[in-house]
């Protein structure tokens, strides 16, 4: 999963704020709402996919916006998924081609896909190194980005002035200044040298690892390496290890059954 750990930066996940920063860590939530100028943060996490399907289904979610993934293959127990989709009273595909059939009402907006070079936005893989992505081949004139498509969603019931983006970098470098607001070092997570980022700064953007602090600039190497001043992210800033017991599977290979077969149907599983 190539934008695994990117997703979580920007609050992609129900469970955690923006980020990287989490419901119980205490000031977190009003830091967000201080930093986006609110009171409608959320005060708890939402829920988690295989629970909202199961909300879904259950009437209590009653709009939703499918982006990014395919819940209808990826999750477990597909004909559940499916037959909550059918439920659902309005569903909203995001996709580069027409979604499956949902048996509900629904809306399509035509979107951008990577695969294609017609994406433009950054990623970040598990080694905390930030990448932009840039497009290689022309839009459609009716294909949109997904955040075009969401700031003038948002601007329908008035929201739009929390959602006045005219290119990806100002995004960027909104979501660069939320890592440096009130980040006193507490937090590892930090964009500050990139939160003033020019446009053409943005457009230049070489890979780099955060935490990137301020005056590093768009040439910054950023932090190759975490924790070498001694110091983790625990309450008493010493490392923590776990010890781990080597459970054997409870199948094993023998010369009447010597393969294991992988059927890639696995729980959780979300690459589609």
């Amino acid at each position: 999963q190539p934008n695994a750990m990117g997703g979580r930066e920007v609050g992609g996940l129900a469970n955690t704020l923006a980020a990287h920063m989490d419901y119980d860590s205490p000031g977190a939530r009003s830091r967000v709402a201080d930093f986006w100028g609110t009171g409608a943060v959320a005060d708890g996490p939402g829920y988690k996919a295989v629970d909202m399907f199961e909300a879904v289904h259950r009437g209590d979610i009653r709009v939703i916006w499918i982006m990014g993934t395919n819940p209808a293959v990826s999750l477990p127990d597909s004909a559940r998924v499916r037959e909550a989709l059918a439920r659902c009273p309005t569903v909203i595909v995001s996709d580069l081609r027409r979604p499956h059939r949902y048996h509900g009402p629904r809306g399509h907006p035509p979107t951008r896909r990577w695969a294609g070079g017609k994406r433009m936005a950054t990623v970040t893989n598990s080694e905390r190194r930030i990448s932009r992505q840039r497009c290689f081949l022309p839009l459609p004139a009716e294909v949109k980005p997904d955040w075009w498509i969401m700031s003038s969603v948002a601007g329908k019931p008035g929201f739009g002035e929390a959602f006045n983006y005219k290119r990806p970098a100002d995004i960027f470098r909104e979501h660069a200044a939320l890592s440096a607001h009130e980040n006193n070092g507490e937090r590892l997570f930090n964009l500050a040298g990139l939160a003033n980022l020019s446009d053409a700064g943005y457009e230049a953007l070489i890979p780099v690892q955060w935490p990137v602090m301020e005056g590093a600039g768009v040439e910054a190497e950023g932090s190759t390496r975490l924790f070498s001043d001694g110091r983790f992210v625990t309450d008493n800033q010493r490392a923590r290890f776990v010890a781990i017991n080597t459970r054997l599977p409870a199948q094993q290979t023998s010369d009447d059954y010597p393969m294991v077969v992988n059927t890639g149907r696995i729980r959780d599983q979300w690459h589609t």
